[in-house]
């Protein structure tokens, strides 16, 4: 199966785990009230309705803080079944708090309320394990897997690859080692492969981990390595001994029940990417929509000010470092760049007098939302550069190429905070990386609200 198909099905099986949920807790509401006060208790009293939706809402936005959605690539069933019943606990507990806080407390049958906790975990418990083996079962026939590469030859890279190929429900095929060759013996009969040669074979075969299991004393190799890395879009994970470790604001995941730092890693994985994908197709046509007429006198502004092309179109770098092709609309002459490309050099072009007023105004970058609907583009995110530019910062800006972990913005972190046009690039960066490892769906929001008021107009925007 291949490696964009696998991650697709990953996405989908947790947005639909995340939606059978809140049905299972609403169904499960209305069940303890036929059981609390007999099936001719229908409809339902106002109250009791309004509680459960509330219920089932509140618990969409809870379980996700309790990491209820995680990997589902672990062996046991502990660990998941323990989250959702301690994230329903407090959804139930902050509800109760509510009622007591606004004196309705009285209004809701206790029993009900004990009920209705008790019949949602059961179903909430029993959806994991139905969810559990099937995809046990799915990846043992050899569907949604994954291919990964291990950085090593000791014994924590040899128990990787044992429990890799052992534990076929995991769904990781380990495709190559790469390290120096031990003095005694091979990796379970596998060749290693020169470190050198990790970069060009990650690239080029779709491969989604890298495993570095080398140990914590040979940081030089490590390094190295991560040095190599440093243009790659593959999730990289260090696999270290966590004894006597004291780890402070690092992402852990657990993979074949074996606990992995999260070095570099995207935040756009499980439902994460198709909440951002909705996000940004919903807004985006409604925005096309409520803007249409402006779109229109625009283009008769741009062909009526200049010969041309009403749009501008180029080419630009965004996810996983795939190229696509941008749109504005024109503001130049069209022979602007005849003398050369030169980054940073917007101030001492000449834009049309109409052009002017469109940079001026941030309004050439509407057609954008096109490219969002398209799938090319992210309303929030890194702003995307050039290609040419791209072959240069990636050697110049420490990180440069991470921010391709997501999809290039129409607007983003940096730029409401004045980190545009002719600014300081390593600066813009930072706030880029600050971005992606602080993403979730309310900073989107924030981001959107605030270049309302301060990103259209800006003393950068040229």
């Amino acid at each position: 199966m291949k490696s964009g198909f696998a991650q697709t099905y990953a996405s989908v099986i947790s947005l639909a785990t995340r939606l059978l949920d809140v049905l299972l807790i609403w169904g499960a509401g209305l069940v303890a009230i036929g059981l609390r006060f007999g099936w001719d208790m229908f409809p339902l009293p106002p109250a009791y309705g309004a509680l459960i939706v509330i219920g089932g809402l509140l618990a969409a936005v809870i379980f996700p803080i309790f990491g209820v959605y995680g990997s589902w690539r672990a062996r046991g069933l502990i660990s998941p079944s323990s989250r959702v019943l301690a994230a329903w606990s407090l959804v139930l507990m902050i509800l109760l708090i509510s009622l007591v806080l606004v004196k309705e407390a009285q209004t809701f049958s206790r029993l009900w309320l004990a009920q209705w906790w008790l019949l949602s975990s059961l179903a909430l418990a029993i959806e994991r394990v139905v969810v559990y083996f099937a995809l046990r079962g799915l990846r043992q026939r050899g569907l949604n897997h994954r291919k990964a590469v291990v950085v090593g030859c000791g014994p924590q890279a040899l128990n990787l690859i044992n429990r890799a190929e052992k534990e076929g429900w995991a769904g990781f095929d380990v495709v190559r080692v790469f390290g120096e060759r031990p003095d005694d013996t091979g990796i379970a009969g596998r060749d290693i492969h020169p470190l050198d040669e990790l970069f060009d074979y990650v690239s080029s075969h779709q491969i989604d981990e890298v495993w570095i299991a080398v140990p914590l004393d040979q940081s030089q190799q490590l390094k190295s390595v991560l040095e190599d890395l440093r243009f790659s879009t593959a999730n990289v994970r260090f696999v270290p001994d966590l004894f006597g470790v004291f780890l402070i604001n690092h992402g852990v995941s657990e993979i074949m029940d074996v606990p992995m730092i999260d070095l570099s890693t995207s935040p756009m994985a499980g439902a994460n990417r198709i909440v951002k994908g909705l996000e940004d197709r919903a807004l985006a046509f409604f925005i096309l929509l409520l803007v249409s007429p402006l779109l229109l006198l625009i283009a008769i502004g741009v062909k009526l000010s200049s010969e041309g092309p009403i749009f501008f179109r180029q080419e630009r770098v965004g996810w996983n470092g795939i190229p696509f092709e941008m749109m504005k609309f024109r503001s130049m002459p069209v022979d602007v760049e005849k003398e050369g490309v030169e980054w940073g050099n917007a101030k001492n072009k000449t834009p049309t007098w109409f052009g002017a007023l469109l940079r001026k105004t941030s309004l050439d970058e509407l057609p954008q939302f096109i490219n969002v609907l398209k799938g090319d583009m992210s309303i929030v995110g890194p702003r995307p550069e050039r290609t040419i530019f791209v072959e240069q910062f990636k050697e110049e800006i420490p990180g440069y190429m991470k921010k391709h972990m997501m999809k290039a913005g129409i607007t983003g972190w940096a730029q409401i905070n004045g980190w545009r046009g002719d600014t300081d690039l390593q600066k813009r960066i930072e706030y880029d990386l600050y971005y992606i490892e602080n993403w979730s769906l309310a900073f989107d929001i924030k981001i959107i609200f605030l270049t309302v008021f301060r990103g259209f107009v800006h003393k950068n925007a040229y």
